[in-house]
């Protein structure tokens, strides 16, 4: 194998691939990049074996073949080397010298064989979506899964694909994010469990500007634009009916400003108890008043105008679910809506586009006097 490629290009091509190489794994080859040169372009993969990602750079191929190489290495080669042409050049299956003006380097790798086959995704009957609807999904939606293993299925976002439009769902329990965007492009209807660390990888190794093909097989899921395609294992299992668990009847409205109630919270945090994060919101008339009892530490206060309809209502929160959920909120004002303190309160933006819907749910912590 002989290539020669610009320093920008091979940069460019390890920064998307470098990041599915596993930092540890009992498997030599899995910390490695793969390396196949032919005609006029290289493509470079790596996998932890859930998730896949290769790409193709263009170069100056002057002899085909293939090698694997350690992916951190050859990426801080890349990162260092001075600004002019890189050669790269194969010696049988397990070596490799990397040339850059007056720089040589001699790498030790593994041959091609022993490097794990991606998974067979036919992309004939594809789903096509600009990308930008995609970072909307996952920007708003993914923050929600759950972190604990003890309910694996919901350490997923369940993505549902419609022929007309799609919704991302995620949750953990105890808050819920939901949103959904029209699809042009769609084909058959499919409801899919996504690992987030895959979502994220869609989200850093695509532009806004590209339009992605979404395929899948029988447990997995592969995404393509340009020359970079992305294959992730899918979660198994059924998904729980999360549409029993968001209100329908809440008759109690209140409009803030997220950045000022986001102000409030964090000031409340400071008192409030590090296990439940618990905090009490009092609505009444145009005011929502805020109240942290901590027995160990103290207690707080604040207030802010808001515009309220509906009873007085007392209910807790946990301030760093309202914190997270203002955070990912795309709108200046969020309208939430209440019904009784041991009900689910729903949060949507106000004045957003009319081309995606938006909602986020969280559930109450039962108050304490």
């Amino acid at each position: 194998m002989k290539f020669t490629i610009t320093r920008e290009k091979l940069q460019e091509g390890l920064l998307a691939v470098v990041s599915s190489v596993p930092t540890k794994t009992t498997l030599p080859v899995l910390s490695n990049i793969l390396i196949e040169a032919k005609k006029d372009s290289i493509r470079l993969s790596g996998t932890d074996l859930d998730i896949a990602v290769s790409t193709t750079v263009p170069a100056e191929v002057d002899e085909e073949g293939s090698i694997t190489l350690p992916a951190k290495k050859l990426s801080d080669i890349a990162r260092e080397l001075p600004a002019a042409s890189v050669r790269v050049t194969s010696a049988g299956e397990q070596r490799a010298q990397v040339e850059c003006g007056k720089s040589k380097f001699r790498l030790l790798g593994l041959p091609k064989d022993e490097f794990p086959s991606f998974p067979q995704v036919k992309f004939d009957h594809a789903w096509k979506t600009p990308a930008k609807d995609l970072h909307k999904l996952i920007g708003h939606v993914a923050f929600a899964v759950s972190t604990e293993e003890s309910r694996p299925i919901l350490n997923g976002v369940l993505w549902e694909l419609r022929k007309d439009r799609m919704r991302m769902v995620a949750t953990n329990g105890h808050r819920l994010a939901r949103m959904e965007v029209a699809l042009e492009g769609g084909s058959a209807q499919a409801d899919l469990i996504v690992p987030p660390k895959a979502l994220e990888q869609i989200r850093r190794l695509f532009s806004p500007a590209d339009a992605v093909e979404i395929a899948k097989s029988e447990n997995h899921l592969g995404f393509r634009s340009g020359g970079t395609q992305v294959y992730t294992r899918l979660i198994e299992g059924p998904y729980p009916n999360y549409e029993q668990v968001i209100p329908r009847e809440n008759d109690k409205f209140a409009t803030v400003d997220r950045v000022a109630m986001a102000a409030a919270l964090r000031r409340m945090s400071i008192v409030a108890s590090d296990q439940t994060h618990r905090i009490r919101l009092s609505l009444s008339g145009g005011t929502l008043k805020f109240s942290v009892q901590t027995p160990d530490l103290g207690e707080a206060q604040d207030e802010m105008p808001v515009t309220y309809e509906g009873d007085t209502l007392e209910i807790g929160f946990n301030a760093a679910y309202l914190l997270e959920l203002l955070k990912y909120m795309p709108t200046d004002e969020v309208r939430f809506t209440f019904k009784a303190p041991e009900r689910a309160a729903t949060a949507e933006p106000v004045g957003w586009d009319d081309s995606a819907s938006y909602m986020c749910l969280v559930m109450p912590l039962r108050l304490v006097d």
